[in-house]
C-alpha cells in the first residue's frame, strides 16, 4: 500500500504540475513516508518541490498540546526556515495573510474516520479559503483505520460547528481525499482540487480493515490516538467528552474505555447486555479499574469498562461504536436516575449548548438518553434512516 505523498515522491509525472509553484504544506506528526520521514523534510528535499509555507491543524504541527481549546502559535520551522501557521490558535480558518504565501497547498493528514475529529473541518475551512484566493489544494490520500462502516445521526441545521462540519453521520466512512470532493459538491466551492490517489488501499480488507496492518507503523495524529483501537472505538468514545465520565485520558489507552470513581463498571455492562445486546457485537466489554494522572478524575481510582477491538475479539462489520457508547450512558442513567452524566463547559469554540449536543451535531441523542421511556428501537428509528442516506450520497465519491 503506497500513500499520496509516497506516491507524490516517487513520480515525477505526479510532480510536474508543481513544478515553477509555490508549495505549502498542512501536515502533523503522522505525515510521514512508508520510511517514517515526515513529509515537510522529505518534500523539501525534492528538488522538484519549493516549499515556502507549511500550516498545522489542532495539536499543531508537532502534535504535543493534548486537549479542548488549547492553542498553537505560528512560528518559523527551525530547520527549514519557512513560516509555519497555526490553524488551531488565534485563527482556525486560513488568513489572507498566510494564503498570500503559496500557489498549491498539499493537504498530507492523517486522520480517523469520524465526524468530530477536526482535521475534517479543516480541509473544509482550506477548501473554502482556496476558492476565495484563488488556491489550489492537492490531499495527499491516507487510510480510513475506521474503515467503511457508517454510523450515526446526521449533523441537523444549526449544529455546524468546528466538530460538525456538515450533514454527515458520527463515523463517516471515508478518506480525507473523497471527503473534499463531497466538500466541494456540497458546498458548491470554485476551487482547484486534486486528490493524489493511494495505491493497493483495500479499505475493508482484513486484519486492518481501513489499516494497513503489518505495511505502516502507526504514529498518533494527535495526542490520545495512540493505536487503531482507538480509532475504531473513536466514533463512540469521542462522546465521553461531552460527560462526566472519564474517556481514560491521563492512562495509557485513551478513548476505548470509559469510568468514573462512583459507578460500578460490572453492573452497567450487565444493565448494557440487557438492554440491547444486539448493539455490542462485534466486541468485548471488560470490567477494568484505572486512576488518570491528569484530566477527569485524576488520581481517583475508577471503575471502568474497556472496549477490546483487537484480534479475535473484534467483528469490522457487526461493531458499532457509537451505539455501544450511547447505551453505556443509557445504562447509568437506568441505574442511577440523578447521575451527573452531562458536562457544561465551552467544547470547541461551541458556547451556546452543552457539549454533548455540539458532539451530536443535534439533542438527539441526549434527549433518548434522558428519556425514561426511550427504548433502543427509538434511537434506531433515527439513525438507520440517516445512515442509509449517507451511505446513497457518499457513495460517488469513493475512490477506493
Amino acid at each position: 500500500m503506497r500513500t499520496g505523498l509516497d506516491r507524490l515522491l516517487t513520480d515525477a509525472e505526479l510532480r510536474k504540475p508543481l513544478i515553477g509553484r509555490r508549495v505549502a504544506l498542512l501536515a502533523h506528526p503522522a505525515s510521514v513516508t512508508h520510511n517514517l520521514v515526515h513529509s515537510l523534510d522529505a518534500l523539501a528535499a525534492c528538488p522538484d518541490i519549493r516549499l515556502t509555507a507549511a500550516f498545522g491543524p489542532q495539536h499543531g504541527m508537532k502534535g504535543d498540546l493534548q486537549d479542548n481549546m488549547m492553542e498553537t502559535p505560528d512560528e518559523t520551522d527551525p530547520v527549514h526556515g519557512i513560516p509555519v501557521f497555526s490553524l488551531y490558535g488565534e485563527v482556525r480558518r486560513p488568513t489572507g495573510q498566510s494564503m498570500h504565501t503559496f500557489d498549491v497547498m498539499l493537504v498530507d493528514l492523517q486522520d480517523v474516520g469520524c465526524r468530530i475529529y477536526t482535521f475534517v473541518t479543516t480541509l473544509l475551512y482550506v477548501l473554502e479559503a482556496a476558492a476565495s484566493h484563488g488556491k489550489s489544494v492537492w490531499v495527499l490520500d491516507r487510510p480510513n483505520p475506521a474503515g467503511r462502516p457508517v454510523e450515526g445521526t446526521l449533523l441537523r441545521p444549526g449544529f455546524e460547528s468546528f466538530v460538525g462540519a456538515g450533514p454527515m453521520p458520527m463515523r463517516h466512512g471515508m478518506t480525507l481525499g473523497e471527503m473534499g470532493q463531497w466538500f466541494i459538491e456540497h458546498f458548491g466551492l470554485d476551487v482547484d482540487y486534486r486528490v493524489i490517489a493511494m495505491e493497493g488501499y483495500d479499505p475493508d480488507g482484513a486484519p486492518g480493515h481501513g489499516w494497513p496492518l503489518l505495511e505502516r507503523a502507526w504514529i498518533n495524529p494527535s495526542p490520545n490516538a495512540p493505536n487503531i483501537s482507538m480509532a475504531r472505538a473513536y466514533a463512540g468514545t469521542v462522546m465521553l467528552e461531552g460527560t462526566t465520565l472519564s474517556e481514560g485520558r491521563g492512562t495509557t489507552r485513551p478513548l476505548e474505555l470509559f469510568g468514573a470513581p462512583d459507578i460500578s463498571a460490572r453492573a452497567v455492562i450487565e444493565r448494557m447486555q440487557a438492554l440491547a445486546p444486539q448493539w455490542l457485537r462485534g466486541c468485548v466489554l471488560r470490567e477494568m479499574w484505572f486512576q488518570p494522572t491528569f484530566h477527569k478524575h485524576a488520581g481517583q481510582l475508577c471503575s471502568g469498562v474497556q472496549i477490546h477491538v483487537e484480534g479475535p475479539h473484534y467483528d469490522h462489520q457487526a461493531f458499532r461504536p457509537w451505539r455501544l457508547q450511547a447505551l453505556g450512558f443509557k445504562a447509568i442513567r437506568q441505574l442511577w436516575p440523578d447521575y451527573e452524566l452531562w458536562r457544561d463547559f465551552p467544547y470547541e469554540y461551541a458556547f451556546e449548548r452543552l457539549p454533548i449536543d455540539t458532539i451530536n451535531a443535534s439533542t438527539i441523542l441526549r434527549d433518548w438518553v434522558d428519556d425514561a421511556a426511550a427504548e433502543p428501537g427509538d434511537l434506531d428509528a433515527v439513525a438507520l434512516p440517516d445512515e442509509a442516506a449517507w451511505q446513497d450520497e457518499r457513495a460517488r465519491y469513493l475512490l477506493y
